[in-house]
C-alpha cells in the first residue's frame, strides 16, 4: 500500500524567475518538482515584475503532478517581505527560503504564512547554505511541522568554507551528513545540492549517485539536461522492487507460519529490512502514480 504522505522529489529543478519561456518550458519537462527562482535567478530591477510572473504561474494549476515552489530572496533583503506576501497569496507547494539559520528564523516565516493566509498544503522549504545551520540544523528542521524539505545550497556552503569543488565532494561530507541526520532525525525530505558543470554529464550522475547513497531524498538541478539520469538514480531500479517484493514475501510467508527466523537468499531478514523493502516500494509506486 502506498503512504499517501509520500511524494517523489526526485528532481528538483530551479526555473528562472525572470524568464517567460523558461516557466513555460517547465510545463513539458520530466522533474517532480520545480523551484521558480526570485532569488539568484533576478536581477535586482527584474525582482518585481518577476515577483508578479511567477505568483501567477505557481496560481495557475498549469504543471500537471509537479510540484511547484516559489524560492523568494532571503530574510535579510529588501524583498523578502513582499516576495513572501505575493508567494502565500500565490498558494504554491511550497515556498522555499535562502539561507535559514536558525530556528528563529522558521518561526518567523511560518507566522509571516499564517499572517498573510496561505494555504495549510503550503510548506516551507528551508535552505541550509551556512556553517552555522549546518551546525543548528535538527533544531531548524524541528522547529515547525510545516516546515517538510530541507535543500542544501552546496554552492555557498563551499564559498563559506573556502573550500574546493572537488570530485567527491570532500570538504562538504561533514555539513552534508549533519543535514542529512537532522533531516532523518525529524521526518522531513532532505534535497542535495546542485551540480555546477551542465556539461559534465559522468561527473553529475557520479555525484547523484553518491548522494542517493548518502541517504538524499533527491537533488537540485540547474539544467533541464540533469532530469534523466537524476530520475534514474535516485528511483528504485527494476531489480530493487522485485528483491524488495521477495523481502516481504518471504516475511509474510514467515509470519503466518509462525516461523521466528526468516532467510532470502541466504540472508537473515529483520524488521527493518521489511521497512526498508516497503519504503521502495511505496517510493516506486507513488512515482508511477506521478507519471
Amino acid at each position: 500500500m502506498t503512504d499517501e504522505t509520500l511524494r517523489p522529489r526526485r528532481s528538483v529543478l530551479y526555473m528562472p524567475g525572470a524568464n517567460e519561456r523558461a516557466l513555460e518550458k517547465a510545463k513539458t519537462l520530466d522533474a517532480d518538482a520545480l523551484i521558480l527562482d526570485l532569488e539568484d535567478a533576478v536581477a535586482p530591477d527584474s525582482k518585481e515584475e518577476a515577483r508578479e510572473r511567477v505568483c501567477s504561474a505557481a496560481a495557475s494549476g498549469g504543471y500537471g503532478s509537479r510540484e511547484v515552489t516559489i524560492r523568494v530572496n532571503g530574510l535579510d533583503t529588501e524583498w523578502h517581505e513582499a516576495d513572501l506576501r505575493a508567494a502565500a497569496e500565490a498558494g504554491p507547494d511550497g515556498i522555499v527560503v535562502p539561507k535559514v539559520n536558525s530556528a528563529a528564523e522558521v518561526h518567523t516565516i511560518e507566522r509571516a504564512l499564517e499572517f498573510t493566509g496561505a494555504p495549510d498544503r503550503t510548506t516551507i522549504w528551508a535552505m541550509i547554505e551556512t556553517p552555522v545551520a549546518m551546525l543548528h540544523a535538527e533544531e531548524i528542521a524541528a522547529a515547525s511541522a510545516r516546515l517538510d524539505v530541507l535543500v542544501m545550497g552546496t554552492n555557498d556552503l563551499a564559498k563559506e568554507l573556502h573550500a574546493e569543488f572537488v570530485p567527491g565532494r570532500t570538504p562538504l561530507l561533514g555539513g552534508l551528513s549533519l543535514a542529512l541526520l537532522a533531516a532523518r532525525a525529524t521526518g522531513k525530505t532532505i534535497l542535495d545540492g546542485v551540480y555546477n558543470d551542465v556539461s559534465d554529464a559522468e561527473g553529475f550522475e557520479a555525484e547523484c549517485l553518491q548522494g542517493r547513497q548518502m541517504g538524499f531524498d533527491g537533488k537540485t538541478l540547474i539544467h533541464p539536461g540533469q532530469l534523466e539520469p537524476c530520475n534514474r538514480v535516485f528511483a528504485p531500479s527494476a531489480d530493487e522492487v522485485a528483491q524488495a517484493r521477495k523481502i516481504i514475501d518471504a516475511f509474510e510467508e514467515a509470519r503466518a507460519e509462525g516461523r521466528g527466523v526468516v532467510t532470502v537468499d541466504g540472508r537473515m531478514i529483520e524488521n527493518l529490512h521489511v521497512d526498508n523493502a516497503r519504503r521502495i516500494l511505496a517510493l516506486s509506486e507513488a512515482i508511477t502514480t506521478r507519471q
